[in-house]
């Protein structure tokens, strides 16, 4: 039989080593889906998916809470509104792939402020695989064919920068179940050019926790072993977004072979609503996207999507 101090010494132990572990790094997935939002809604921005890896980096900044470097592989696929569109009069926005891979540094500072930067290099047009990715796709859920590849905007290289900031609004205000952050994004590159400015809510079913250790931007790790936390709040951001460049509409920016192209509306309404949820190591969002009309054609509209994101933290 074992003796009464031995089991408390190993009961100590178990619940020290086992569920009071650091948790620094993280791995998921991000897939998105016009299916996730309605069967009969498929267009425009069709399906995404992507891979992330992160963990904490070193920190010697009194002002900041902590840093994360972040790795990111992804593919976005666009489609116009029918996938039977051999005829080119059918593409009332082009058929586009883009593949890339990413890495970044994402700041939280004290006061709950964000900075995010990142940069990717990829393709755009066939490189992407856009076409193979989707035929796949198709054929191993049986769905209907699609036709129209043809005309999709071929080939053009991929070098972007992105930039995140976020800021808490009403600092000293000490509400426990909502908050209320400014956002605003910058993308610069061979494929997208564009800001975007608007407003993050957070309202929580429990009481939130700080946007440094939220899974809100990803930064739900932490190096501190007794630190237990669990999140679930529904958010909202609705955006203006200002579009200069969209190789996926407009073609490269080095040529005109594309035989589809059409060009922007620049100034468009965002908007994202969703759930967020944590416990111990676990990660779950869900998020209905909505995108007002993108390009000058009669027949083009807004469309919208969903985004779920499952993520796993690791010490």
């Amino acid at each position: 039989m074992i003796p009464k101090k031995a089991l408390s010494i190993i009961l100590i132990f178990i619940v020290t080593f086992g569920f009071a572990q650091s948790r620094t790094q993280e791995i998921g997935l991000v897939t998105d889906n016009d299916l996730y939002t309605s069967s009969k809604n498929d267009k425009y921005y069709t399906n995404g998916l992507e891979f992330f890896y992160r963990f904490l980096s070193e920190n010697n900044k009194e002002k900041v809470n902590k840093k994360i470097t972040e790795f990111r592989l992804g593919q976005y696929i666009y489609n116009p509104h029918t996938i039977n569109a051999d005829d080119i009069a059918l593409n009332d926005r082009p058929f586009a792939g883009y593949l890339f891979a990413g890495v970044g540094r994402n700041t939280f500072y004290q006061n709950e402020s964000v900075l995010k930067v990142d940069f990717q290099l990829g393709f755009v047009g066939k490189n992407s695989f856009g076409k193979e990715m989707q035929e796949q796709f198709h054929n191993f859920f049986q769905y209907r064919a699609v036709h129209g590849w043809q005309h999709q905007i071929q080939n053009a290289l991929a070098i972007q920068a992105h930039f995140l900031y976020s800021t808490k609004l009403f600092p000293k205000a000490n509400y426990n179940y909502i908050d209320f952050n400014f956002q605003s994004e910058a993308n610069l590159g061979t494929i997208f050019t564009g800001i975007k400015a608007g407003w993050m809510t957070r309202i929580g079913f429990k009481k939130l926790v700080p946007i440094y250790d939220s899974n809100l931007n990803g930064a739900s790790m932490n190096a501190n072993p007794g630190l237990k936390q669990s999140e679930f709040y529904f958010y909202a951001i609705p955006s203006i977004n200002c579009q200069v460049y969209d190789a996926t509409i407009q073609g490269s920016l080095f040529n005109d072979n594309s035989p589809v192209t059409y060009n922007l509306i620049p100034l468009r309404f965002n908007a994202e609503a969703g759930l967020k949820y944590r416990k111990n190591s676990l990660n779950l969002s869900y998020a209905f996207v909505y995108r007002s009309k993108e390009l000058k054609y009669k027949d083009n509209m807004g469309y919208f999507y969903g985004s779920i994101q499952v993520s796993y933290l690791l010490k």
